[in-house]
């Protein structure tokens, strides 16, 4: 493998912002301000290298799979392309959210082992690393199977524990960031027969390519097996812990819940939605993920927390895509730009923490015997931020030059 210098940068490094040259030798970082050596020189002067990102919960990846409601594109150019927008993104390592649930369609299992199946397949032709989280609704026993197939997969996935199931049947009088613990012998249930709750499910039913009545019959059923949930649960978890996978829970709405999920080996609390849950979550040493969109547009479009106040508060430790993959890069140049936070710290946000927090400790940093996932951006002052290179173990993932 070629070796190269990037020179002339400012770099982002763990604890600074400074103009140093970045040797590559054998996809890994080998030296800061270390000699040429014969390596091929990158003039990167007045650019700004950064470590690539690391994309801990992303599901832009269903826009390639179902553009359009009910419209399937064949799951493998769907991933061709996805890894592509990564790239172009600055995007090294990424975490597909896929939803394995019980409806069917493009959030149902059948379609979850397609992907599983395909990112295998693909690997040697991806530009980056494409993992999964298995974002698993708890009330889904049929997807328990495919979760231990992918554990003993070549790239260990995540596991999200998900409960949109007992979130689709609150009753509309509570608000969804204040509902109780899903466990909670008392949750409050709407009335499944009403014609808001069919509205409400509309969408959900369209997805699946169900009509509406058929899909809350299923949802019915699914409702019914709600005292075998806890059961199930302790399952997957063990099964993670087993196979040393990190673990996150979804959307927790009470300290109780985090409680609950920390308890399977969930230390991660993915999209809090309210203030108390979040520093119950801090106060655990759990690690806090609030998605990139909402820092990037300066709130959520759910009424939780605004990502940028809890970056500011110390209660976020990382950004994810969330469903939109330049929303990370955004994030962190809007976060600058309104003095949130240094550069150094802020970048943590989308590469060194994620790493860390999924037991990915060979990325994530400019530092000599890291790995070499850098991203080389156009940057000028004032202005957003582009992605002009991407490498990945010191391969070029993704390039493209200004017509200036």
């Amino acid at each position: 493998m070629e070796s190269f210098v990037i020179e002339g940068a400012s770099v982002i490094l763990p604890d600074r912002v400074a103009q140093v040259a970045v040797r590559v030798e054998g996809g890994v970082i080998a030296a800061l301000d270390g000699s040429r050596d014969g390596a091929r020189v990158i003039d990167a002067r007045g650019m700004t290298l950064a470590p690539a990102m690391v994309d801990i919960h992303g599901d832009a990846f269903e826009r390639q799979l179902m553009p359009r409601p009910g419209v399937m594109i064949p799951t493998e150019a769907a991933l061709l392309e996805t890894d592509r927008q990564l790239a172009s993104n600055g995007i090294a390592t990424a975490y597909h959210a896929l939803t394995l649930g019980w409806e069917p369609g493009l959030r149902s299992v059948a379609t979850g082992r397609e992907v599983v199946q395909a990112l295998d397949a693909l690997a040697p032709r991806l530009t980056v690393e494409n993992r999964v989280q298995l974002r698993w609704e708890t009330f889904c026993f049929e997807a328990l199977p495919l979760i231990e197939t992918a554990l003993a997969g070549p790239l260990l996935p995540a596991l999200a524990f998900n409960d949109h199931t007992t979130m689709g049947v609150l009753h509309p009088s509570v608000a969804l960031q204040d509902r109780p613990f899903d466990h909670d012998p008392d949750f409050p249930v709407v009335d499944m027969a009403s014609p808001a709750f069919a509205a409400k499910m509309e969408p959900r039913a369209r997805r699946s390519g169900m009509d509406v009545a058929d899909f809350i019959a299923l949802m019915r059923d699914m409702w019914q097996r709600r005292p075998e949930v806890p059961a199930m649960i302790t399952k997957a978890g063990q099964s993670a812990q087993a196979r040393g996978a990190p673990m996150l829970s979804h959307d927790d709405s009470q300290p109780e819940t985090r409680d609950f999920y920390r308890r399977h080996g969930a230390r991660i609390s993915e999209f809090p939605m309210n203030a108390a849950v979040t520093r119950a979550a801090r106060d655990a040493g759990d690690k806090i993920v609030f998605g990139a969109p909402n820092a990037a547009r300066g709130g959520s479009h759910l009424g939780s927390p605004g990502a940028a106040d809890m970056v500011a508060a110390g209660l976020c430790d990382i950004l994810a895509s969330d469903y939109y993959y330049p929303a990370m890069l955004a994030a962190v140049a809007r976060l600058h730009a309104d003095g949130i936070g240094g550069l150094s710290d802020l970048w943590k946000l989308v590469a060194a923490n994620p790493a860390d927090a999924l037991g990915l400790l060979d990325r994530g940093q400019i530092a000599p015997g890291k790995r070499a996932d850098l991203v080389l951006l156009d940057w000028p002052e004032g202005h957003p931020p582009v992605v002009r290179h991407c490498f990945v173990k010191g391969r070029a993932a993704y390039g493209a030059i200004a017509a200036g």
